[in-house]
């Protein structure tokens, strides 16, 4: 389990009282994990982008920068073996949200959100698209190979062009992305919280499978 600071310093400044009151220190550091698992299950700006049930007992919530080589090889390499063993047979749920680290990931983040509008399949579908074909779009023309894209999702050149000018979708990201930076002290990508407890860095799928395991026993 990962402590953060702020649930450790709790913890401690009021190991006394808790005596008192007939509580251990572990109770109220399981109390601040479920208060960071709270803050990582509100969504702020944008509505959620989720595969698998809500109620499921187990909840991986991915940041990712749709320019983030880590990202793209995670999305490539685990992934797909998350979402076929956990996904797919309903044992967890996987909600995905915009971190970007530059205007070219925050433009990718812009127009998987215009061509799936609200429907979660078709924008987890657009973001694989975006990976793979990461190299192509973000080290050569990104207007050009974003616009292609979109058309081949259905989009007309105009809805493109409108897409990524949206300002109000950058402000609705970039507010989310404050969030996460602020409140749940997110500063690279990928960062996952499972469950609340953040994992940092391209992670494999070994660690992913003993975590989950471990709480769907607990």
């Amino acid at each position: 389990m990962i402590i953060t600071r702020r649930a450790f310093t709790a913890a401690l400044s009021l190991t006394g009282l808790a005596a008192l009151a007939g509580f251990s220190p572990l109770s109220l550091i399981a109390e601040a994990m479920a208060q960071s698992a709270s803050d990582v299950a509100k969504p702020v700006s944008l509505p959620d982008m989720a595969l698998g049930p809500a109620n499921a007992p187990v909840t991986i919530t991915e940041y990712a920068s749709m320019t983030c080589p880590h990202c793209a090889a995670f999305d490539k390499a685990v992934f797909p073996k998350i979402k076929s063993e956990y996904i797919d047979t309903g044992k967890i749920r996987y909600v995905f949200r915009e971190f970007p680290l530059d205007i070219k990931a925050a433009a990718g983040s812009m127009l998987a959100r215009c061509i799936a509008k609200d429907d979660a399949s078709k924008y987890f579908t657009v973001v694989d698209l975006l990976f793979k074909q990461q190299d192509e779009w973000v080290m050569k023309n990104t207007t050009e190979t974003l616009t292609r894209i979109g058309k081949q999702a259905g989009l007309s050149q105009q809805a493109v062009e409108d897409c990524l000018k949206d300002q109000a979708l950058l402000d609705k990201i970039a507010a989310d992305q404050k969030y996460a930076s602020e409140v749940l002290k997110v500063d690279s990508t990928p960062t996952f919280f499972v469950n609340g407890e953040k994992i940092k860095g391209e992670t494999s799928f070994e660690e992913f499978d003993k975590k989950i395991k471990s709480l769907q026993k607990s």
